[in-house]
């Protein structure tokens, strides 16, 4: 079995189109709160709060590219994560992301990009830069929020299946046609009914990623689907 490094990617959710960061962050920091109101009571030394509401959580990082010995301009790199600042023509927003590493999902927009070019080649082009990326959660309103920090759906899981294949495909063309990661409630039977057409067939995915307990397979995780690469079949689904 081939173990590949989960690779941070930024998925526009509205073209599938999957941004890989050049290296994983070396940290993630989360910000989530309460939002409280001050209830005015006269003669009282200290005013009562009152709830008023959740805050959405904040996903900050610093990400790393460096092409100084390539010698390109690292704004090649860089530039496609700074546009998905950029408004859509039919929404007249920025796009929603889903930022996938492994077994973090974060739906999520694009707030903050700021860059720092700290290497230049003797021409003066950038080729080294430190940027620093914040992310908040998006929430539709009909998404029910599962426990936990992070959260995902069926159809944010085919988005990120959609983005990975050709990345898993890249590093490895013989290590899998297709990756799979797990949401809370799915089993191997069901996937394997997905992708390859047949629930029985769930211990070649078992046998592929090493598993022994079948029952044991944690949400979250990045399974190797075998064979040929048919999708899942809630693929293409809006949710």
């Amino acid at each position: 079995m081939v173990s590949l490094l989960a690779k941070a990617v930024l998925i526009d959710t509205t073209t599938g189109a999957g941004h890989v960061v050049m290296y994983n962050p070396e940290e993630l920091k989360v910000e989530q709160g309460n939002q409280f109101a001050e209830v005015a009571i006269p003669g009282l030394n200290a005013s009562p709060l009152q709830y008023v509401r959740g805050k959405n959580r904040v996903l900050t990082m610093e990400l790393f590219f460096d092409t100084y010995e390539t010698k390109e301009d690292v704004r090649i790199y860089t530039a496609p994560i700074v546009g998905l600042l950029d408004k859509l023509p039919q929404t007249l927003a920025p796009p929603v992301l889903l930022f996938s590493l492994g077994r973090v999902q974060f739906r999520c927009v694009l707030t903050d990009a700021g860059q720092r070019f700290t290497m230049f080649a003797p021409d003066g082009t950038p080729v080294r830069s430190t940027m620093s990326v914040r992310l908040q959660e998006y929430v539709d309103v009909s998404l029910e929020i599962s426990q936990g920090l992070f959260l995902g759906s069926p159809t944010a899981s085919a988005i990120v299946n959609t983005a990975l294949t050709p990345i898993v495909a890249a590093i490895s063309p013989s290590a899998a046609s297709a990756m799979h990661v797990v949401l809370a409630g799915e089993t191997l039977s069901g996937i394997a009914g997905a992708y390859l057409g047949d629930p029985a067939r769930w211990r070649e995915i078992a046998k592929a990623n090493g598993i022994v307990d079948p029952l044991g397979v944690r949400p979250g995780a990045a399974l190797v689907i075998p064979g040929p690469p048919t999708g899942p079949s809630g693929a293409g689904r809006t949710s």
